[in-house]
């Protein structure tokens, strides 16, 4: 595998990050592999724990993740109809081990949503699993590990972290 650069994986990271904010979610999902997988664990779990055993607040394989962007796109999304006003920033970037052809890449991230006049704030750890692809990457995993004790006073998931 060629050697990849960290501020490639940056650029990418900030390209889903434009695509998530400007509400191309459609175009967001191609960025993913057909066995990719998008989870958001409970705050109270370990850092190892798998859905297959614990409760995560969003653990969607790639089909799931499909009918997701599908249901936020529609105006029936009362939730997120109108679109709620995102955006989603990411630092400390790092390419933390290369595997075969995958790369294990951590950021941190805080992604603040508004809507109805209120600004809700998550903020956290992403855990990628990045597989370069066409001289780009593809997503085989997105882990979203949210740093806050509750969800209060930010309520439900509605958006994409």
């Amino acid at each position: 595998m060629p050697e990849v650069a960290r501020d490639q994986i940056e650029e990418f990271l900030f390209e889903e990050a434009d695509l998530l904010d400007s509400w191309r979610l459609p175009e967001w999902l191609t960025l993913f592999t057909e066995d990719g997988e998008y989870h958001v664990p409970c705050m109270d779990l370990p850092a190892d724990a798998s859905p297959d055993d614990s409760l995560f607040y969003i653990a969607d394989d790639r089909v799931r993740l499909g009918e997701r962007v599908k249901r936020l796109m529609k105006r029936t999304a009362h939730v997120e109809y109108p679109h709620s006003k995102t955006r989603h920033m990411f630092g400390n970037i790092r390419i933390k081990k290369r595997e075969d052809r995958d790369l294990d890449v951590s950021c941190v991230f805080a992604t603040y949503r508004t809507k109805d006049g209120i600004t809700d704030v998550y903020v956290g750890t992403n855990k990628y699993r990045i597989q370069p692809a066409d001289g780009s990457f593809k997503i085989r995993s997105k882990r979203c590990v949210l740093d806050s004790d509750t969800l209060r006073p930010s309520g439900r998931i509605s958006i994409i972290l």
